[in-house]
């Protein structure tokens, strides 16, 4: 297989984009050798949405567009980014806060972790902002 394989997708700053960008990655990721119904896949496809969802939400109409990247790298790490134009990074509410949203990061975080991965947040060279998780690859290699 190659060093690096990529896809990309770049969708409406819209509620129904969520689902698409959910179902993108989970072709993608099937593609490269994951089984769809494995619990990777189920939370891979629920960081999907929770990223989206706040791409979607929280750029107030600001960011007409996001994109979801997607990179395999050398079979070893899955890397999932989701870019928005808006250039507010995501904020860690305090425990102590208690409201019906606003836990979207708490649960990416959380599921990142849990799967020994990273969550890292990059600056795009248009003032926005790419939210990336990192996830070991899990598939062995067939030769």
């Amino acid at each position: 297989m190659a060093d690096r394989q990529e896809a990309s997708v770049t969708l409406p700053s819209d509620p129904v984009s969520v689902s698409a960008a959910r179902r993108y990655v989970t072709e993608v990721v099937c593609a490269w050798g994951l089984s769809d119904g494995t619990d990777v896949v189920d939370t891979v496809r629920l960081i999907v949405s929770e990223l989206a969802t706040n791409a979607v939400q929280h750029t107030f109409g600001q960011s007409p567009t996001f994109t979801v990247d997607v990179r395999l790298e050398r079979d070893e790490q899955l890397c999932i980014g989701v870019t928005d134009s808006h250039p507010r990074w995501p904020r860690r509410l305090p425990a102590a806060v208690r409201q019906d949203n606003g836990r979207g990061m708490v649960i990416i975080r959380s599921l990142t972790a849990q799967y020994g991965g990273r969550l890292s947040v990059t600056p795009t060279r248009e003032g926005g902002k790419t939210v990336w998780i990192a996830l070991p690859w899990t598939v062995p290699v067939q030769g």
